[in-house]
């Protein structure tokens, strides 16, 4: 059973960039997809973006279009969330997750990290 690991939140002024970590032992060929959403105090669990392994076919909520860049490295079983232009409304929790298919929905994966904080203030 594929497992998950993440990291590399912490605190950034507004405009500036973190890079979030996802490290997966134990894939298998169903785990075609891996993606990252987050949740802020009170709110739901949201989407951000996904990437599918073979192909590396990207999937971006609108929130961070254009500022996030998600990528993997197959080899290493390694997905990367690059976040750029920081804006204090992208404070959250931060999830990898892993899945059979690349979707938006939460409930379409079964394999979660333990999260991470990202805090965006000045």
């Amino acid at each position: 059973q594929v497992q998950v690991g993440d990291s590399g939140g912490g605190w950034v002024q507004p405009g500036g960039s973190l890079r979030l970590s996802c490290v997966t032992s134990g894939r298998t060929y169903d785990d075609a997809a891996v993606a990252w959403f987050r949740q802020a105090p009170a709110k739901e669990r949201e989407f951000v973006a996904a990437i599918r392994w073979i192909g590396g076919r990207t999937l971006y909520a609108d929130s961070g279009k254009d500022r996030f860049t998600i990528s993997r490295d197959n080899a290493k079983n390694t997905v990367w969330l690059q976040m750029n232009s920081l804006k204090p409304e992208d404070t959250a929790v931060y999830y990898c997750a892993a899945g059979s298919y690349m979707r938006r929905n939460p409930a379409d994966y079964l394999a979660w990290g333990q999260g991470t904080q990202v805090t965006v203030s000045s």
